[in-house]
């Protein structure tokens, strides 16, 4: 029996890239990228069992050349990571934020990996087996006035996973989602100091900020089969943020 084989998108950095490396251990891996060729490049180089292609998710066409490169190298597909996703070009008050800054991010963040899965689910759903893997985050639920687009896009996307994991449980297929809280990513970098400053007075339980590979080893439990009794489940990667204390 060959090896399983997985789609993850936006894998050329951050979270991506460190779900990418870890599949690529046990799996053929096709990880998408839209614009940093470098950066892929990179990551195709130093992880054996990787093989990068362009793909903008919010574009249809896009999509579409995405599953037809991958049924052209996969006789199936075992794995999808929903991963690739945006912030808001501008963090502006909802009072500012514009329609355009609305229609791309929800394109990307929502759109896209909604109707990707939609195809991928067709592919698998023949062998009644597969997993489908969102990342979304913990915006999905708390509230950021400076970046509603974001946060309302992920809060879709949870329920997107809700619906696929009802919709494909009968067909054999796992849907999942991961939560990821603050994780140390170019994403963050420009307010990267003032999360650290308000982990240290207790924003996260924990008392740290995540690393993608958190995020990754979470993704790694789920590809090995080990929450395959929990479609649907939503886990939190946030170091206990999701905790409510009085």
């Amino acid at each position: 029996m060959g090896r399983p084989t997985a789609i993850v998108t936006g894998a050329s950095r951050g979270i991506g890239r460190a779900i990418a490396r870890e599949l690529a251990r046990t799996h053929h891996v096709i990880a998408t990228y839209k614009g940093r060729r470098d950066a892929a490049e990179s990551l195709e180089a130093e992880a054996a069992g990787v093989e990068i292609f362009q793909c903008d998710v919010s574009s249809a066409s896009d999509r579409a050349a995405l599953i037809e490169f991958a049924r052209g190298k996969f006789e199936h597909l075992d794995l999808l990571v929903n991963n690739a996703g945006m912030a808001p070009r501008e963090r502006r008050d909802v009072l500012e934020a514009t329609e355009e800054s609305f229609d791309e991010v929800m394109a990307t963040n929502l759109k896209g990996p909604h109707f990707l899965t939609r195809e991928a689910a067709r592919w698998m759903a023949p062998r009644h087996d597969g997993r489908i893997i969102f990342i979304t985050s913990v915006s999905a639920y708390a509230a950021s006035t400076n970046r509603a687009e974001y946060c309302i896009s992920k809060a879709g996307l949870s329920m997107s996973a809700a619906v696929w994991a009802a919709r494909l449980a009968p067909e054999g297929i796992r849907v999942f989602e991961i939560r990821p809280g603050v994780i140390r990513t170019d994403m963050i970098a420009k307010v990267e100091k003032s999360y650290e400053e308000r982990i240290a007075t207790g924003l996260v339980p924990q008392g740290r900020m995540g690393e993608p590979a958190d995020v990754a080893r979470a993704v790694r439990a789920m590809a090995d089969g080990l929450l395959d009794y929990s479609a649907g489940q939503a886990i939190g990667v946030d170091g206990g943020f999701q905790l409510r204390t009085l």
